[in-house]
């Protein structure tokens, strides 16, 4: 008798599960995507190359955390369209702090390297961890090239 109502069990769990299966979810094909194609005259299309201009030049401290009594240097550097120092320009330099502006009253000409060097006495004129910048630029055959300026925070 138990055999009997085993192999009864297990057929009706059997045929439900047939059931069950049967009414499951139908199964979707995919949708094929769609090629993407690129107009051969859009590769054709250039951007235009930026021109080199004919002087760069860059300024940077000595120090970057000087004490506020501090002296430190601010060095420059021009360069031509080669990336050689160009020799003979007139520098200029500016020193921006929280309250006030000083124009360096140097005017070193570059030397063949393209370097000059200001010597810039702090002073106290800067407040402890407050930045100050220096702006350099060169006069070079009748033009002005302005640097990228040197940054100092007094400590």
């Amino acid at each position: 008798m138990k055999i009997i109502r085993f192999f009864f069990v297990a057929m009706t769990f059997t045929g439900l599960l047939c059931l069950l299966t049967a009414c499951g979810p139908t199964v979707n094909q995919i949708k094929p995507v769609e090629t993407v194609t690129i107009n051969p005259s859009f590769q054709a299309q250039t951007s235009p190359v930026p021109t080199v201009p004919p002087y760069r030049c860059g300024s940077w401290a000595s120090n970057n955390a000087p004490g506020t009594y501090s002296t430190i240097s601010i060095y420059a550097k021009l360069v031509g369209k080669d990336a050689q120092g160009v020799a003979g320009a007139t520098a200029q330099a500016v020193a921006h702090f929280q309250n006030s502006d000083l124009t360096l009253d140097t005017q070193p000409k570059s030397d063949k390297g393209g370097f000059v060097v200001f010597t810039l006495s702090l002073q106290g004129r800067q407040p402890s961890r407050v930045p100050a910048t220096v702006d350099v630029s060169f006069t070079v055959n009748k033009t002005k090239v302005t640097c990228s300026s040197a940054f100092f925070t007094p400590q």
